[in-house]
């Protein structure tokens, strides 16, 4: 396709300003109302998608395309999905978003961004479905995976590192799902009844700071926000997106169900310009309204120049490196997946220094549960990657310990565990969920129980595998859990019996070599918590997988825990280390609404680490009710051992502002605001700083 767009008269350095009038005065003007049409609808049918996700359960096996306009040079719109990794063809399988988040590592992100973006492309994509933006509001939210966490500025900096990464390569990077999607079963019928200063300083924050970063394109959710589905609600795409932010990229629905029978028209009218992936309630509603002028030719017009001049820009962009076969699952890729997962894991317990594990004095391992030999890569939904291995926790280990005896058992037989564990060196306890018990909710549009996914049941481990705990606890001093996850998994009931737990995520297709390199030394653990690890369900806000209706509130995870004041097993931003390290005094300096605070980091332990120091922000006398405090900035600082390093982070005046409703827009207060640096929302050696904005 790229071939007949240079046959047009545009060059590879115009501008955007000159691609808009391209299309406006000598493109659209020669287009027929049916290739408009097609221009706004996915070219594929209803029947194959079913088929593609419930029957062969490979989606999106090549990209899903708009229509092109090959007379007058037009592309199309070549859709492919994510997030951890390209859904199309045998591609490198990253960590899942979460597990990402909890890199804290913006460079890293932006890097995984520019491989999934050369991917993208050598699968003749040009528009990447796999920024998924949505707030973890609870744990039991099936599609948690997909996001970075559960703070808003945490979830920007990540996504707007990727955002910048996929579009280096001339992919148009898709933020999603817009707005307030953090229920799956319940999708598409949820009401989330919100108001407004919650919708602007909670929930919307970190699509703002993708589009600010140029984000060429937007996914609306499934469900509705206050009365109208977000696929025809105006407020979100029209009021909010394109008159307060400035957004001039395209966007389109989720796939299939997002619109509407009867109401296709109002979603053009409220700013929706692509129905995906097929051509369905457009292609029978747009003509009639045309006809009857309850649609204007012009606001047609307006969609497609959207669309085209987004594409026609990335389409026309000379391309940094060329595109072969060879690009998927490239070592070079392959290598970033592992990396990822190395900075992702996290260290959550290690009593009596149980870990790292001596190679030498470790030659009986008995890796326990159903998890510890499954390869276990994530959600098998639209998110499904299908990369050509992966390894599994059991393989990790005997790729690590060749000379070891490594026993497993999946937790089936609880009496000869036992017999095991009393006989071994170490136990390795694999235990979590898996793509049936946690994701995208498929079970209700064809999918089967094997594949159901959806919202989890509980927060708790399942029984199986709380069974196999029990069942071996205090029978092996070196015994480890490592759990694999979504997000948080409550394990107050068993923490204190076990002397070391590992938070693993779905750790993509090296998860179980990164495991094996944890338990034994040869990686110092830095992965921080994205979200907070309570101690009840009840902790979290009220969750309904089932909901026909549900109100969000302005406070949820670490800012709930602290203005409820409840204690917590794990706070966000939480992970230990095989090191040590030392945050100094900070220094404050205030200059153009900026705070600059400077501080010292060292690395007091033996071995080379990576510290993650974060800025939080908290107020005095400010006119409305605010968090204790909130997440404002973070650094990631990678350390030889000994070794001392200066850090600055920033906030500004306008990051510490708040929405007010009868204004209709953010407000900065002048007052005293309190900076708080530490390596967890909870660090109990936090350092506190009062300050004023000049």
């Amino acid at each position: 396709m790229r071939e007949a767009v240079r046959k047009i008269e545009l060059s590879e350095d115009c501008s955007k300003e000159t691609i808009r009038k391209y299309v406006d005065e000598k493109i659209i003007p020669q287009l027929s109302a049916k290739e408009k049409i097609g221009i706004m609808s996915g070219q594929i049918t209803e029947d194959k998608l079913l088929y593609d996700l419930f029957e062969i359960l490979h989606y999106n096996i090549k990209p899903y395309p708009t229509l092109a306009v090959e007379r007058l040079g037009m592309p199309n719109v070549r859709f492919v999905d994510g997030p951890r990794g390209v859904v199309s063809g045998s591609a490198t399988c990253f960590p899942v978003t979460m597990a990402r988040g909890a890199s804290f590592d913006r460079d890293l992100e932006e890097q995984i961004g520019e491989a999934i973006g050369a991917e993208v492309r050598a699968v003749d994509g040009n528009y990447y479905g796999g920024v998924c933006m949505n707030l973890l509001r609870n744990p039991r939210w099936g599609r948690a995976q997909e996001t970075y966490g559960e703070d808003s500025y945490h979830i920007g900096e990540m996504g707007k590192a990727l955002t910048k990464g996929i579009q280096s390569q001339n992919v148009m990077a898709c933020i999603k799902h817009f707005a307030c999607n953090s229920i799956e079963n319940a999708r598409f019928k949820a009401d989330v009844k919100v108001d407004k200063r919650t919708l602007h300083e909670v929930y919307l924050p970190h699509f703002k700071k993708c589009i600010e970063a140029g984000a060429a394109s937007v996914m609306c959710a499934y469900n509705s926000v206050n009365g109208d589905f977000c696929s025809q609600n105006k407020y979100l795409l029209h009021d909010v997106l394109r008159d307060k932010w400035g957004f001039e990229g395209f966007t389109l629905s989720d796939f299939l169900w997002a619109l509407h029978e009867d109401h296709a028209v109002d979603s053009v009218k409220a700013g929706m310009d692509i129905e995906m992936p097929c051509i369905k309630y457009y292609e029978d509603e747009i003509p009639k309204a045309l006809e009857s002028g309850t649609l204007t030719e012009s606001e047609l017009d307006t969609s497609v120049s959207y669309i085209l001049r987004t594409v026609l820009y990335y389409e026309t962009r000379k391309d940094p490196q060329e595109y072969g076969s060879d690009v998927l699952a490239s070592p070079e890729h392959i290598a970033l997946a592992k990396r990822a997962a190395e900075e992702s894991m996290v260290l959550l317990k290690n009593e009596n220094q149980v870990l790292p594990l001596d190679k030498k004095k470790t030659e009986k391992i008995l890796v326990l549960g159903k998890l510890g030999d499954t390869q276990n890569i994530g959600d098998h939904g639209s998110s499904m990657v299908h990369p050509y291995y992966a390894i599994t926790p059991l393989q990790g280990l005997m790729k690590k310990m060749p000379e070891a005896e490594i026993l497993y058992n999946d937790g089936t037989d609880l009496e000869r565990a036992k017999r095991q564990a009393e006989m071994v060196d170490a136990v390795v306890i694999v235990a979590g969920y898996e793509h049936s018990e946690e994701g995208e909710f498929l079970s209700d549009k064809g999918g089967t129980e094997e594949t159901k996914g959806g919202d989890r049941v509980s927060m708790r481990l399942l029984e199986r595998d709380a069974e196999v705990i029990e069942a071996v606890k205090g029978l092996c001093p070196n015994t480890i859990v490592s759990l694999i996850g979504s997000s948080a998994i409550l394990i107050n009931e068993w923490e204190k019996d076990i002397p070391a737990i590992v938070f693993a995520f779905y750790g993509g297709m090296e998860g179980g070599t990164v495991l094996a390199d944890l338990l034994f030394g040869d990686l110092n653990p830095s992965g921080k918590l994205p979200y907070t690890v309570a101690y009840e369900e009840d902790d979290y806000p009220f969750f309904d997988p089932d909901c026909a209706e549900i109100e969000y509130g302005y406070y949820h995870g670490y800012a709930k825990m602290d203005k409820e004041k409840k204690d917590v097993l794990y706070p966000f931003g939480y992970g230990l280390s095989y090191s040590t390290y030392e945050v100094g005094a900070p220094k404050v300096e205030i200059f153009d609404d900026t705070a600059k605070f400077t501080v010292e980091v060292t690395n007091t332990g033996d071995l080379d680490g990576a510290e993650v120091v974060q800025l939080y922000i908290g107020t005095k006398e400010s006119a409305v009710d605010r968090p204790v405090k909130t997440l404002r900035n973070f650094a990631r600082v990678q350390l030889k051992s000994g070794e001392c390093r200066q850090i600055e982070l920033h906030v500004t005046k306008e990051e510490m502002a708040y929405f007010s409703e009868e204004a209709d827009q953010f407000v900065t207060e002048d007052l005293e605001y309190i900076a708080y640096l530490g390596t967890s929302s909870r660090d109990e050696n936090m350092k506190i700083v009062p300050f004023r904005f000049a």
